[in-house]
C-alpha cells in the first residue's frame, strides 16, 4: 500500500464527474483494449514491453546481432569506423521476419567496443545518415561535431553494491538536480563528480530522493534534456553508462530514490540524430502533417496510436528501470500529451474541457498502460505526472478510470507564490488566498508541491529570491551589510518555503540551488552570452561561506528538511486550518502535532497572539526569523509554551500566546512523553 492512500478519497467520488462517468469508462475500456491488443492475449504487458532486448545492437555467444524498425526503407547499410564510413555488403542489413524489421548478423571480429558507427538508409526517394533508434551510446566528436552510435561491450560488467535497494514507502523529498550543471567549475558536469561531490550535499540536506534532469542524450545542451535524441543512450556528456550506473548505486547506498525525467511528451526534429524521418517518411514515430510537430517547441509529436510507437515508449520505459535500475519517473510535458492543442489553446473553463474532442485519446491510454508496466516491473517506483491542466484522474489508480499515476506536481502553487511577490504589493498579500492555492488539490490524488523548480530558473525568468532582492544580491548579501531589500526578501524566502512544505499534500521537490537563494538565473552556453558556462554552474562556496546570507538560508532549509524527514509530517494527514485573519495577515493551521504560524505582514508584529491548540506543552521547533538562518533573531530559541485556558474561562478554548513577529513562521511542536523533539 502506498503512502497516505488510507487518507486518498476515490475518483467515483468526485460528484462533478458524474455527467462524465461514461467517458472516464471508455478511456478505461480503451486502455484494456490496447493492452490486449499489444499482447495478443499471451504475457504481460511488461513482458511486451521488451523491445530494447531485441532491436539495437546486441553481443550473442558467436557475434553481433542488430535489428532495426524501419518499414519504409528499401535498404540500409551499417557504416562506421570499421567500413571506413562507406557502404559495404558486408554490413548491410536484411529485412526480417517481422513486418518493417531489419536485420544483420556479424561474427565476434566485425566490430570492437569503441568503434563508432551509424546507419546509412536508403528509401524510395532518397537516403539519409541515421543514429540507431535503440543505441545504448551516442558520442559527439569533439571537431566536427557529429553524433555517432559507439559499440558499447565492455569486457567487465558494471557490479551492482546495492542490487536489492527498494525505494522507501515515505513522502518523496525530492532534490530536482542536472548533473551537468551541478559542478561549480566552468564545463560539464561528470556522473563521477556529481557522485563525489554532490550527493553527500544532498544527504546532509536531508532530501530521500534525486531526480534528474536531461540523462538521455539530447543534441542540443542547452534544451535542459528536453528535447531527447536517442531515448535508450544516458547522455555521453557526462560520462559512461557505467559512470551513471556507479552513481545510480552510490544514490541508493546513501538511501535516495533515484527519479529520472522521462520525456515522452514530444522528440527533437534533429533527422541526423534523431527519430524524425527516420526511414524517410514524417509519420514513422509520429503524426503525419502538422499534427506531428509541436507549434511552440518546434519538435515532432509521437503518434500513441502506433503498435510499434508504443513499443518504442513502453520498452523505454522498462529500459531504465532494468538497465539503471532508476527508481521511477517524472514525466514531463504531460499537459501538452493530454491535449490535441498540447495546452497552447483555452484554458480550461469547466469539466467540459477535461472530456471533449480537444483531448489525445490514445496519449492518456500510453500514459495508463506506462505507469501499468511501470509498476509491474517495480511495483515500489514512483511516477509523477507535470501536468497543468487539472485532468481529473491522472494521479488516480486505473482501476478507477485513471492514468495510474503515483503523484502529480501542484503546479498552482508557485504560480501563486510568483504572482505575490511580482505582481502584488505587500499590503495586498491575502492569507485565505495562500491557504486555498497551498491546498487546493483533489481529494483523490497525491501532489509534490513545491515553491519553485527549474522552470523558474531559467534565464528570461527568476528565482523567488533573484524576483524579492534583484540586484541587491551582488553586493549586500553580505551579513555585515544592512539591506532592507535583502532582509525582506531572506523573510519571504524562508516563510515560502516552509508554508509550502508543512501544508503540502503528500512530498515536495527543490530545485538545486534554490534551497540557499543561489542568485542569477540559469543560461547555457549560447551565443548570446559568449558560449559562457558561468551561470550553466552551481556556486557551493556561497552556500558554504557563514559571512554570507546564501548560508542562513542553506541552514534553514537543512532544518526545515531534517524536521519534516524525521516526524514523518508528510506521511500522516493532511493540514487542518485553524484561521486566517485578513487585517492581521495571519495564517495558522495543525499538521500531526505541528502547529504553524505565519504573519505576512510587512510591518505589523503581533504580540500576545492566542492561537487555539489541543492541550499540552509545545516547542518552537522552527522559527524563520532566527539569527543563524540569517534572520533578525527578535524570538528566543527553542522556547516552551504550555496549552491552557484563552479568551476567559467562559470561552472553553484552549491554545497558546505567542508573539509572532512581522514577515515570520513559527513551527511549534507539541511535545510526547514517549519522545524528544529533534534536534535540529
Amino acid at each position: 500500500m502506498p503512502p497516505h492512500s488510507k487518507h486518498i478519497a476515490r475518483l467515483v467520488d468526485d460528484s462533478y464527474l458524474d455527467p462524465y462517468r461514461d467517458a472516464i469508462a471508455r478511456r478505461a475500456q480503451r486502455a484494456r483494449a490496447l493492452a490486449g491488443r499489444l499482447t495478443g492475449g499471451k504475457g504481460t504487458l511488461a513482458d511486451f514491453a521488451s523491445a530494447h532486448a531485441y532491436y539495437g545492437l546486441h553481443r550473442t555467444a558467436d557475434g553481433w546481432v542488430f535489428r532495426e524498425w524501419a518499414p519504409n526503407a528499401d535498404a540500409i547499410y551499417l557504416i562506421g569506423d570499421r567500413t571506413g564510413w562507406e557502404k559495404s555488403e558486408a554490413y548491410r542489413l536484411q529485412r526480417g521476419t517481422a513486418p518493417g524489421c531489419w536485420e544483420l548478423r556479424l561474427p565476434a571480429d566485425a566490430l570492437q567496443h569503441g568503434e563508432h558507427y551509424r546507419l546509412r538508409v536508403h528509401w524510395p526517394s532518397g537516403m539519409g545518415d541515421r543514429i540507431p533508434a535503440y543505441a545504448r551510446r551516442v558520442v559527439q566528436d569533439a571537431h566536427s561535431l557529429i553524433f555517432n552510435a559507439q559499440v558499447w561491450s565492455p569486457a567487465e560488467p558494471y557490479v551492482w553494491a546495492h542490487p536489492a535497494y527498494r525505494r522507501p514507502a515515505t513522502a518523496p523529498l525530492i532534490y530536482e538536480s542536472h548533473v551537468g550543471m551541478a559542478q561549480e567549475r566552468g564545463g560539464v558536469g561528470t556522473y563521477d563528480e556529481y557522485r563525489e561531490h554532490i550527493l553527500p550535499r544532498i544527504v546532509d540536506a536531508g532530501y530521500n530522493a534525486v531526480q534528474f534532469m536531461a540523462i538521455a542524450e539530447h543534441p542540443y545542451y542547452g534544451s535542459f534534456g528536453y528535447q531527447v535524441s536517442n531515448f535508450f543512450a544516458p547522455s555521453s556528456r557526462c560520462g559512461t553508462p557505467e559512470a551513471f550506473k556507479h552513481l545510480v548505486d552510490a544514490a541508493h547506498g546513501c538511501g535516495l530514490a533515484v527519479i529520472m525525467d522521462l520525456v515522452h511528451s514530444h522528440a527533437v526534429s534533429n533527422e541526423a540524430e534523431g527519430l524524425s524521418r527516420f526511414d524517410g517518411t514524417p509519420y514513422q514515430y509520429f503524426h503525419d502533417g502538422p499534427r506531428g510537430h509541436h507549434p511552440a517547441w518546434g519538435s515532432r509529436c509521437f503518434d500513441y496510436g502506433k503498435i510499434d510507437v508504443l513499443h518504442f515508449l513502453l520498452s523505454n520505459c522498462r529500459y531504465w528501470l532494468d538497465e539503471f535500475r532508476v527508481d521511477g519517473f517524472r514525466f514531463d510535458g504531460v499537459t501538452s500529451m493530454l491535449y490535441l492543442h498540447h495546452g497552447l489553446g483555452p484554458g480550461i473553463g469547466s469539466y467540459d474541457d477535461y472530456f471533449n474532442a480537444s483531448i489525445d485519446e490514445d496519449a492518456v491510454a500510453y500514459l495508463t498502460l506506462a505507469n501499468d508496466v511501470i509498476h509491474a516491473v517495480r511495483p515500489d517506483a514512483i511516477t509523477i505526472a507535470e501536468d497543468v491542466s487539472g485532468m481529473p484522474g491522472l494521479a488516480a489508480p486505473a482501476a478507477q478510470g485513471g492514468c495510474g499515476f503515483d503523484h502529480r506536481l501542484a503546479m498552482g502553487i508557485p504560480d501563486m507564490w510568483f504572482k505575490l511577490i511580482r505582481d502584488m504589493s505587500d499590503e495586498e498579500w491575502n492569507p485565505d488566498y495562500v491557504w486555498h492555492e497551498l491546498t487546493n488539490r483533489r481529494r483523490d490524488e497525491q501532489t509534490i508541491s513545491y515553491a519553485e523548480c527549474h522552470d523558474q530558473a531559467l534565464v528570461g525568468g527568476k528565482t523567488i529570491i533573484f524576483q524579492l532582492a534583484d540586484a541587491a544580491m551582488y553586493d549586500a548579501m553580505a551579513v555585515h551589510v544592512p539591506n532592507l531589500q535583502v532582509e525582506r526578501a531572506l523573510a519571504l524566502h524562508k516563510m515560502i518555503r516552509l508554508l509550502t512544505i508543512v501544508s503540502a499534500g503528500h512530498g515536495y521537490l527543490n530545485f538545486m540551488g534554490n534551497e540557499f537563494g543561489h542568485p542569477e538565473w540559469i543560461d547555457f552556453p549560447r551565443e548570446g552570452n559568449g558560449w559562457t558556462y558561468h551561470y550553466a554552474r552551481r556556486q557551493w562556496h556561497l552556500r558554504d561561506d557563514p559571512h554570507l546570507r546564501y548560508h542562513g538560508l542553506g541552514e534553514f532549509d537543512r532544518a526545515m528538511m531534517a524536521i519534516v524527514g524525521e516526524s514523518g509530517m508528510l506521511d500522516a494527514g493532511g493540514p487542518q486550518l485553524l484561521f486566517t485573519r485578513q487585517d492581521d495577515k495571519v495564517l495558522a493551521f495543525q499538521r500531526e502535532e505541528f502547529v504553524l504560524i505565519a504573519n505576512l505582514h510587512h510591518s505589523q508584529s503581533v504580540a500576545e497572539y492566542a492561537v487555539d491548540v489541543p492541550a499540552g506543552d509545545y516547542v518552537l521547533a522552527l522559527d524563520t526569523d532566527e539569527g543563524r538562518f540569517a534572520g533578525q533573531g527578535r524570538l528566543t530559541a527553542r522556547q516552551h509554551y504550555r496549552a491552557g485556558p484563552i479568551g476567559g474561562k467562559a470561552s472553553g478554548r484552549t491554545g497558546v500566546t505567542v508573539y509572532v513577529p512581522c514577515r515570520v513562521a513559527l513551527l511549534l511542536r507539541r511535545e510526547r512523553s514517549h519522545s524528544k523533539v529533534a534536534s535540529t
